[in-house]
């Protein structure tokens, strides 16, 4: 430890005299200070805080990312290319130690410029919150600077169903022409549609288990979360909504409220309206003139406070400073065997890739990346690119996903909880799954590569 530590102190020297390092400084501080003065928000504590946090953390996460990239890639490749390495191969150290040692010193660089930022804006935000309204400091307190968790209904498992249909529907027409991939897919949309579909004058139900919570959850106020989309819009622009949420057995609370579309909405609701056994049970009335469609994914869900601000706030911190290490192993690798320039290159293209998971995603979807029938949303048949490059994005996909299924900035400006099991997915899926792998190509590469050779060519 202590060959790696003085690789460390010596990384961090050089870091801090490299001009980067002060400008980064700079912009750190004008994103965090003076570009939440130049962005107004709409005076409430959501739109408030969801401003503040999303655009200092996400300001602060992109400047950090790119700059470690930056100063991973050259701190190993031009030492490589100006024959400074050569000073300390030389030395009674394993170049395993060097590569470990630079990647801690800039882990560790990364570290306390994250905290200063971190601090700042939390400091921030506590101080312009004192400038709200006392009823929406109340929100701020109770809804927004809080970590909340959720619960919606168990996920339905349509395979059964559509595999059951989709048998009969060939049996019933065992001569025509059909693509099975597709009919499976819309017979799949069928069931949902089924599901998330309320037409005029139904109702629809849900019923949340609260599990073990009942105990913890009993006296405490709930809040429900909902978002659905209209089939026709109306002069208003606003549709009204008859809820009504207790036990079907007892006293029921009933909601009249008119809700916009394609928007999420959130209203507390008082507490031990759970039955027995801990099923929160909903009712919403449609008594508009067109349907309703509440997705699956986002129609309704139940929140609950499970903790404070702080250490919530502490832990969004702790992901992005997971993303910042696994950037730093990847621009240590690119600079253990490329040129400066080119291994920039290759880091920020596999940062663009990192966040194209929507478009890869899609592709995915459709089935094919040169074009779909805009009909039925999916392609009329594969051609022979679909076959080579449909599965290199689904692995690219999976690789990509297991980085950005953490959300934190998201999570922080809308007060959900991000726990010590979702951080410490975080650490091993990303620092030492994806990191470690990585980690492990550069220092071999790193371990054989003929540093002498590589300054003759050059």
């Amino acid at each position: 430890m202590k060959k790696i530590w003085a690789i460390t102190v010596l990384t961090l020297r050089a870091a801090v005299r490299f001009r980067l390092v002060w400008v980064l400084g700079l912009l750190l501080v004008g994103s965090v200070v003076l570009l939440p003065l130049l962005i107004k928000d709409d005076g409430t504590a959501r739109g408030f805080t969801q401003i503040l946090l999303t655009y200092t953390l996400s300001a602060i996460t992109g400047l950090l990312g790119i700059s470690t990239l930056w100063l991973a890639c050259g701190v190993l490749a031009r030492d490589i290319e100006e024959s400074q390495i050569q000073m300390v191969v030389v030395k009674p150290v394993s170049r395993w130690q060097i590569w470990l040692g630079k990647w801690l010193g800039i882990v560790i660089l990364n570290a306390v410029l994250l905290a200063l930022s971190g601090v700042s804006v939390y400091g921030l935000l506590l101080y312009r919150a004192q400038k709200l309204p006392p009823n929406e400091q109340a929100i701020l307190r109770n809804e927004v600077l809080v970590a909340r968790n959720s619960l919606k209904e168990p996920t339905v498992d349509f395979a059964p169903f559509v595999e059951e249909r989709l048998q009969k529907l060939l049996k019933e027409n065992p001569t025509a022409q059909v693509d099975v991939a597709q009919l499976r897919r819309q017979l799949t949309e069928q069931f949902k549609a089924s599901e998330q579909i309320v037409d005029t004058g139904q109702a629809r139900r849900w019923q949340i288990d609260l599990g073990f919570r009942k105990l913890t959850l009993k006296d405490q106020p709930l809040f429900v979360r909902t978002k659905f989309i209209a089939a026709q819009t109306n002069a208003s622009g606003t549709y009204p909504i008859f809820w009504e949420i207790g036990p079907t057995n007892g006293l029921r609370q009933p909601f009249r409220m008119s809700l916009a579309p394609e928007t999420f909405h959130e209203f507390v609701i008082a507490p031990n309206l759970f039955d027995d056994k801990g099923v929160l049970t909903i009712d919403m009335l449609n008594y508009n003139e067109t349907a309703l469609l509440f997705t699956l994914e986002d129609g309704l869900e139940v929140l609950y406070r499970e903790g404070g601000f702080g250490l919530n706030f502490a832990r969004g911190l702790g992901i992005i400073f997971c993303w910042l290490a696994l950037m730093t192993t990847l621009g240590l690798t690119a600079g253990s065997f490329l040129s400066f320039p080119v291994a920039a290159f290759l880091s920020i293209g596999f940062l663009i890739v990192g966040s194209s998971s929507s478009v890869l995603s899609q592709t995915l979807e459709e089935g094919s990346i040169m074009g779909v029938n805009h009909d039925t949303g999916v392609a009329d048949k594969k051609s022979a690119v679909d076959y080579v490059a449909l599965p290199v994005f689904a692995g690219l996909l999976k690789v990509v996903n297991l980085v950005q299924d953490f959300s934190p900035v998201e999570a922080l400006s809308s007060g959900r909880s991000i726990t010590w099991g979702v951080l410490g997915l975080a650490v091993v899926q990303i620092v030492f799954l994806m990191g470690g792998v990585i980690a492990a190509i550069g220092m071999v590469v790193f371990s054989r590569r003929e540093l002498a050779a590589a300054q003759s060519n050059s």
